[in-house]
């Protein structure tokens, strides 16, 4: 009961509290990529504004990814950075399974000075599109 009495007496405290909190989820969010639709990223790269990377283990990668996706997974980005050189100019687009680890990479490419994108829903959500998929 006493929460809610402090709740009740201090509400103007609480809310500055909760906009706060509010505010740093969407700053954090940020700094991983701004999350880009599907239909904004076949735009982005057709228009050849961007580059995919497909931060999913390999066999998920040959199972179905979207055609001219560069393969990186998460677990080896660190090792591999270098091969992103060549895109520093350009727009790189992360692609996960279904959109939970992008942020994580994300945060690490911007830090390089790449600017990143994180697509919305991953890979489940271009293949629920009924986008389609290259297997090799």
């Amino acid at each position: 009961m006493d929460f809610f009495v402090f709740i009740s007496e201090q509400w103007v405290l609480v809310s500055v509290l909760l906009v706060l909190i509010y505010l740093f989820a969407i700053n954090e969010r940020i700094k991983s990529g701004r999350p880009i639709s599907v239909h904004a990223v076949t735009r982005m790269l057709n228009a050849d504004e961007a580059v995919l990377l497909d931060v999913r283990d390999s066999k998920e990668f040959k199972a179905g990814h979207i055609a001219g996706a560069m393969n990186i997974p998460q677990t080896k980005l660190q090792d591999k950075m270098g091969e992103l050189n060549p895109y520093q100019e350009k727009i790189i687009i992360i692609a996960d399974k279904v959109g939970q680890q992008a942020g994580a990479v994300g945060r690490k490419l911007q830090q390089q000075g790449f600017k990143v994108f994180r697509l919305t829903g991953g890979m489940m959500e271009w293949q629920n599109q009924n986008l389609p998929v290259v297997k090799s």
